[in-house]
Protein backbone atom coordinates (compact mmCIF):
# COMPACT_ATOMS: atom_id res chain seq x y z
CA UNK A 1 0.00 0.00 0.00
CA UNK A 2 1.18 3.57 -0.89
CA UNK A 3 -0.13 6.33 1.38
CA UNK A 4 -0.30 9.88 0.04
CA UNK A 5 -0.84 12.87 1.76
CA UNK A 6 -2.89 15.69 -0.36
CA UNK A 7 -3.31 19.12 0.72
CA UNK A 8 -3.79 22.61 -0.56
CA UNK A 9 -5.19 25.97 0.56
CA UNK A 10 -8.84 26.62 0.65
CA UNK A 11 -9.68 27.10 -2.58
CA UNK A 12 -7.04 25.83 -4.10
CA UNK A 13 -8.83 22.99 -5.90
CA UNK A 14 -7.54 20.34 -3.95
CA UNK A 15 -11.49 18.21 -4.13
CA UNK A 16 -11.23 18.23 -7.78
CA UNK A 17 -7.95 16.86 -7.59
CA UNK A 18 -8.83 14.08 -4.97
CA UNK A 19 -11.56 13.41 -7.50
CA UNK A 20 -9.55 12.91 -10.55
CA UNK A 21 -7.62 10.65 -8.82
CA UNK A 22 -10.01 8.75 -7.77
CA UNK A 23 -11.07 8.31 -11.35
CA UNK A 24 -7.65 7.09 -12.41
CA UNK A 25 -7.92 4.59 -9.24
CA UNK A 26 -6.81 5.90 -6.04
CA UNK A 27 -8.74 4.74 -2.77
CA UNK A 28 -9.55 8.11 -1.10
CA UNK A 29 -9.57 8.84 2.64
CA UNK A 30 -11.50 12.47 2.60
CA UNK A 31 -10.97 14.00 6.15
CA UNK A 32 -13.93 16.76 5.24
CA UNK A 33 -16.56 14.05 4.11
CA UNK A 34 -14.94 12.05 7.80
CA UNK A 35 -14.73 15.20 10.13
CA UNK A 36 -18.65 15.50 8.52
CA UNK A 37 -19.74 11.97 9.60
CA UNK A 38 -18.31 12.20 13.04
CA UNK A 39 -20.55 14.88 13.93
CA UNK A 40 -23.56 13.78 11.85
CA UNK A 41 -26.79 13.63 14.43
CA UNK A 42 -26.94 11.33 17.04
CA UNK A 43 -22.69 10.59 17.32
CA UNK A 44 -20.87 11.13 20.39
CA UNK A 45 -18.86 13.89 17.96
CA UNK A 46 -22.00 16.11 18.02
CA UNK A 47 -22.17 15.47 21.18
CA UNK A 48 -19.04 16.53 22.20
CA UNK A 49 -18.95 19.97 20.32
CA UNK A 50 -22.74 20.58 21.64
CA UNK A 51 -21.31 20.26 25.42
CA UNK A 52 -18.09 22.37 24.11
CA UNK A 53 -19.89 25.40 22.48
CA UNK A 54 -23.26 25.45 23.76
CA UNK A 55 -27.25 24.58 21.56
CA UNK A 56 -26.55 27.99 19.53
CA UNK A 57 -24.46 25.86 17.12
CA UNK A 58 -26.96 23.83 17.01
CA UNK A 59 -30.12 24.05 14.13
CA UNK A 60 -33.60 23.32 15.34
CA UNK A 61 -33.63 19.65 14.10
CA UNK A 62 -30.66 19.06 16.30
CA UNK A 63 -27.78 18.86 13.51
CA UNK A 64 -24.20 21.19 13.58
CA UNK A 65 -24.78 24.40 12.24
CA UNK A 66 -21.93 24.60 10.43
CA UNK A 67 -22.45 28.72 9.67
CA UNK A 68 -22.52 29.40 13.96
CA UNK A 69 -19.96 27.51 14.47
CA UNK A 70 -17.63 28.49 11.99
CA UNK A 71 -18.21 32.31 13.03
CA UNK A 72 -17.50 31.04 16.27
CA UNK A 73 -13.80 29.04 15.65
CA UNK A 74 -12.61 31.16 12.00
CA UNK A 75 -12.11 34.29 14.69
CA UNK A 76 -11.01 32.43 17.83
CA UNK A 77 -7.80 30.85 17.75
CA UNK A 78 -8.41 28.82 21.07
CA UNK A 79 -11.94 28.45 20.11
CA UNK A 80 -10.83 26.59 16.84
CA UNK A 81 -8.12 24.33 19.30
CA UNK A 82 -10.40 23.17 20.93
CA UNK A 83 -12.84 22.18 18.30
CA UNK A 84 -10.42 20.22 16.67
CA UNK A 85 -9.20 18.85 19.99
CA UNK A 86 -12.72 17.31 19.50
CA UNK A 87 -13.05 16.45 15.57
CA UNK A 88 -9.38 15.15 14.98
CA UNK A 89 -8.66 12.08 17.16
CA UNK A 90 -12.41 10.70 15.66
CA UNK A 91 -11.77 11.74 12.41
CA UNK A 92 -7.84 9.57 12.46
CA UNK A 93 -9.60 6.64 14.15
CA UNK A 94 -12.23 6.78 11.40
CA UNK A 95 -9.20 7.34 8.60
CA UNK A 96 -7.62 4.57 9.68
CA UNK A 97 -10.26 2.22 9.64
CA UNK A 98 -11.26 3.16 6.00
CA UNK A 99 -7.31 2.62 5.13
CA UNK A 100 -7.44 -0.82 6.12
CA UNK A 101 -10.20 -1.65 4.18
CA UNK A 102 -7.74 -1.11 1.63
CA UNK A 103 -6.25 -3.71 -0.43
CA UNK A 104 -2.14 -3.95 -0.11
CA UNK A 105 -1.19 -2.65 -3.33
CA UNK A 106 -4.00 0.23 -3.32
CA UNK A 107 -2.62 3.74 -3.91
CA UNK A 108 -4.60 5.56 -0.85
CA UNK A 109 -5.17 9.06 -1.06
CA UNK A 110 -5.26 10.74 2.18
CA UNK A 111 -7.34 14.09 1.28
CA UNK A 112 -6.06 16.50 4.42
CA UNK A 113 -6.81 20.24 4.32
CA UNK A 114 -4.91 20.91 7.42
CA UNK A 115 -2.14 18.52 6.35
CA UNK A 116 0.68 21.30 6.97
CA UNK A 117 -0.83 23.01 9.97
CA UNK A 118 -1.09 19.66 12.15
CA UNK A 119 2.26 18.12 11.23
CA UNK A 120 1.05 14.93 9.70
CA UNK A 121 3.46 15.38 6.34
CA UNK A 122 5.31 12.38 8.17
CA UNK A 123 2.82 10.22 8.01
CA UNK A 124 2.62 9.76 4.53
CA UNK A 125 5.04 8.01 1.81
CA UNK A 126 4.96 11.27 -0.18
CA UNK A 127 2.84 14.53 -0.12
CA UNK A 128 1.05 16.48 -3.07
CA UNK A 129 -0.16 19.69 -2.78
CA UNK A 130 -2.32 21.45 -4.84
CA UNK A 131 -1.29 24.79 -5.34
CA UNK A 132 -2.54 28.55 -6.57
CA UNK A 133 -1.55 31.99 -5.76
CA UNK A 134 -3.10 33.12 -2.89
CA UNK A 135 -5.21 36.26 -4.89
CA UNK A 136 -6.55 33.88 -7.25
CA UNK A 137 -7.21 31.70 -4.37
CA UNK A 138 -9.18 35.03 -2.66
CA UNK A 139 -10.86 35.28 -6.41
CA UNK A 140 -12.37 31.66 -6.39
CA UNK A 141 -13.85 31.96 -3.35
CA UNK A 142 -15.59 35.12 -3.48
CA UNK A 143 -16.94 34.07 -7.11
CA UNK A 144 -17.57 30.63 -6.62
CA UNK A 145 -18.15 30.04 -3.15
CA UNK A 146 -19.93 33.05 -2.35
CA UNK A 147 -18.30 33.93 0.54
CA UNK A 148 -17.81 37.99 1.27
CA UNK A 149 -13.78 39.04 0.61
CA UNK A 150 -13.29 39.54 4.65
CA UNK A 151 -14.73 36.03 5.48
CA UNK A 152 -12.31 34.34 2.72
CA UNK A 153 -9.55 36.22 3.90
CA UNK A 154 -10.62 34.98 7.61
CA UNK A 155 -10.85 31.43 6.12
CA UNK A 156 -7.16 31.66 4.75
CA UNK A 157 -5.76 33.43 7.25
CA UNK A 158 -6.75 30.20 9.53
CA UNK A 159 -4.75 27.17 7.51
CA UNK A 160 -0.92 27.43 6.54
CA UNK A 161 0.77 29.89 4.30
CA UNK A 162 1.27 28.74 1.10
CA UNK A 163 4.87 28.81 1.60
CA UNK A 164 4.31 26.55 4.81
CA UNK A 165 2.16 24.32 2.26
CA UNK A 166 5.30 24.07 -0.12
CA UNK A 167 7.64 22.94 2.28
CA UNK A 168 6.10 19.70 3.09
CA UNK A 169 5.60 18.89 -0.62
CA UNK A 170 6.80 15.87 -2.76
CA UNK A 171 4.69 16.92 -5.10
CA UNK A 172 3.21 20.06 -6.35
CA UNK A 173 0.55 20.07 -8.65
CA UNK A 174 -0.35 23.98 -10.34
CA UNK A 175 -3.96 24.70 -10.40
CA UNK A 176 -3.58 28.19 -10.75
CA UNK A 177 -5.23 27.86 -14.63
CA UNK A 178 -7.94 26.85 -16.26
CA UNK A 179 -9.65 23.52 -14.89
CA UNK A 180 -8.71 21.79 -18.95
CA UNK A 181 -4.66 22.06 -17.31
CA UNK A 182 -5.46 20.45 -14.56
CA UNK A 183 -6.45 16.96 -15.87
CA UNK A 184 -3.18 16.47 -17.49
CA UNK A 185 -0.81 17.53 -14.36
CA UNK A 186 -3.34 14.99 -12.57
CA UNK A 187 -2.31 11.89 -14.99
CA UNK A 188 1.20 12.85 -14.32
CA UNK A 189 1.28 12.56 -11.00
CA UNK A 190 -0.77 9.28 -11.08
CA UNK A 191 2.07 8.17 -13.47
CA UNK A 192 4.57 9.13 -10.88
CA UNK A 193 2.43 7.94 -8.07
CA UNK A 194 2.08 3.91 -9.94
CA UNK A 195 5.80 4.09 -10.59
CA UNK A 196 6.17 3.42 -6.97
CA UNK A 197 3.31 1.49 -6.15
CA UNK A 198 3.84 -1.75 -4.26
CA UNK A 199 3.98 -4.89 -6.29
Amino acid sequence: MLRIGLTGGIGAGKSEVSRQLAELGAVIVDSDLIAREVVAPGTEGLRAVAAEFGPEILRPDGSLDRAALGAVVFADPARLAALNAIVHPLVRARSAELESAAGPGDIVVHDVPLLAENGLAPLYELVIVVDVDDEVRLERLVRLRGMSEAEAKARMAAQATREARLAVADLVIDNSGPLSELAPRVREVWAQLKERQPG
